[in-house]
This record gives structure tokens, sequence and C-alpha cells, in this order.
């Protein structure tokens, strides 16, 4: 994907500008009451739309995370009307959208997916909630290839560039890109540096390894996690953090392991990995569940897997499943 495409669907100057500016009544609770932002819908209604006319006719099919039921409400047509004035202020945009055609962008990620055909895979603004802390949020956009996963593009606006023990002075803003058998690259947002290859980290000694986590106890067992790390002798503390952003850092080694373990009941979404596994994987890493099995994106918007996601380099993983195979057979942390 040219980088000149990318900055099209990427944009990330005006999300910065919007997480500074968000206020309480552009946040609504979907559902499952999770908080959606005007940025959520705005992200995915440009990148779809964008995407749409880059595509021959016919042949888009997106899997998102959005949709505009609620925006079609009477106490929605006001986040409506701030979020078309969103969309059409993105410089990159070269048409004027009205508030129904960002409803219809919205909701061209309503796609099933599955092993026939390709599906773009979209999660637009990626840690709503560290996105709202003005932390790390990421925008996420993946193709499915016949269920596979064969391209991946992380954008990281908050992540600074030379890594998470930045004292400050590196510039802040990744844009992760990874294409199936082509390794990846991270690029600066702002172009001041030029883009790298970047592989994960080499340890093989997992007492000296980093791992990174969910920065919400709401999205993983943090006491399962403690555990694991404990019998594998890992001393530092965990690196918490929001969104796919945690695959983009271990991608260039800021960390050797990631571990999320959802409480029961909760079913992962493809959106939330799909980008990032393969920005992980092309880097040389490894991404697996539980069990040890490869994620399978082939079946429809979730994904069916083993008790948890891990993350980690070639060297770790079997230290890593039987530290993980022990702890989560231990009724202690069922």
């Amino acid at each position: 994907m040219k980088r000149e495409l990318i900055d099209r669907f990427f944009f990330p100057g005006v999300w910065q500008s919007v997480q500074r500016k968000l206020l309480e009544n552009e946040t609504q609770s979907k559902t499952d009451n999770s908080p959606v932002t005007i940025a959520d819908y705005g992200s995915q209604a440009v990148v779809s739309w964008a995407l749409e006319r880059q595509l021959p006719a016919g042949t888009f099919s997106m899997i998102a995370e959005e949709d505009s039921e609620d925006l079609r409400k009477e106490d929605g047509k006001a986040m409506l009307q701030r979020i078309t004035e969103l969309v059409n202020s993105i410089p990159s945009k070269d048409a004027v959208l009205s508030s129904e055609d960002v409803l219809c962008a919205i909701d061209r990620g309503k796609a099933e997916g599955g092993v026939q055909g390709r599906h773009w895979v979209l999660d637009p603004i990626d840690g709503t909630k560290g996105f709202l802390r003005g932390e790390q949020y990421a925008i996420a956009l993946a193709l499915l290839d016949r269920g596979s996963v064969v391209l991946g593009v992380l954008g990281c606006p908050n992540l600074p560039l030379s890594g998470l023990s930045d004292d400050g002075s590196s510039p802040v803003g990744c844009l992760f890109t990874a294409v199936r058998g082509a390794g990846t690259t991270v690029h600066a947002i702002d172009r001041s540096v030029q883009p790298r290859k970047v592989r994960v980290s080499d340890l093989s000694d997992p007492a000296l390894a980093a791992f990174c986590e969910s920065y919400e106890s709401a999205h993983s067992k943090h006491d399962l996690t403690s555990g694991i790390a404990k019998m594998l002798g890992v001393t530092a503390s965990p690196i918490r953090m929001d969104s796919q952003a945690k695959y983009g850092a271990m991608a260039r080694g800021d960390a050797a392991i990631y571990l999320r373990f959802p409480h029961k009941g909760y079913r992962e979404k493809i959106w939330d990995h799909a980008a990032g596994s393969i920005v992980v994987e092309e880097a040389g890493g490894v991404v697996v569940d539980a069990a040890g099995r490869a994620l399978d994106f082939s079946k429809g918007r979730y994904l069916d897997l083993d008790t948890g996601i891990i993350a980690t380099n070639p060297s770790l993983l079997t230290a890593v499943l039987t530290a993980v195979e022990t702890c989560v057979g231990s009724k202690s942390f069922l």
C-alpha cells in the first residue's frame, strides 16, 4: 500500500486534534456499555468512503466495528451533525459528504467475512477509552484474503517513534505497515524520519522479558497474567496500554510478550487483532491462542479461540505456553 494512499486513510493529525477537543457530549455508550465517540464514527466513515473509491466497482467488502443505528435515532441527530462536520474537515477528502452519505459509509462495514473472497477489516478507533484519556489508541486496518490476513496497517498517533522508553525528545506518532511475506515497516506519521524495517525482540530468557497487556482490567485478567509472568520469572512491571498499539510496540521490540486473557463469556472480534497480528508476525513474532494455535480469521466477525491470546517471539513461545497452561489450569485463576 503506497504511503500516499495510507495518508488518505490515517489522517492522524485530525484525530489528535479531535482528541484534544473532545467534549463529554460527544461520547455515547453502545449496547455493551462501551464508549463510542465522534472519532470512531468519523474514522469509519472516511476509511470506508475512501477505500471504496480506490477499488474496482462492486469489489468492496468491509467488516468494521460501528454501525449507524444509534445515529439514525432522534437523539443521535446532533452527534451525526458533528460527525458530518468532522468528516468534511479532513483535508485529504476531495468531496463533501451529506449526513446520509456518512450513515451509508458507516454501514458499509456490515459484511460478515468468512473464507470466501476479500474483506477489509477496520477498527476505526481501537482503544476508545485510551483515546478519551488522551493516551494510546490506534486506527487499525487489515485485508483478509480467503480468511487469511495478508496486509495490516496500524496508525498509532500517540506512540513515541523511538520506543516506549523515549525521554520525550523523539517524534510522536507511528504508522506500522505489514504485508504478508514482505516484513513490517514503521513510518513516522509526520514524515520526519525515514521508514525502517522492525523486528521483534530476540530475547530467549523469559526472566529478562518485558510483557505488555491491556490497560483495563475489565479487558484482560491481570491476576492471571501476573501469575504467568511470575512463573516465567519476569521481574519487570507490566507495560499496560490500550489498543493494538501493543502489537506495534511488540513488533519493534519494546516488549517480548503480550498476554490477553478476557473474562469468561467475552468473544474476541476480528477487528481487535487482524492488523496487529500481521504486524507482529511479519516482524518475526508469533501470535497464537492459549493452546498454541494460530488465530483463525475465516469464521466471520468473531474469533473462536482457546482462553486467550499470546504474542511473543519463537524463542520464548514454548516457555510462555507452558506457563499459560499451568496458570490457566489453576483454580485460583478461574
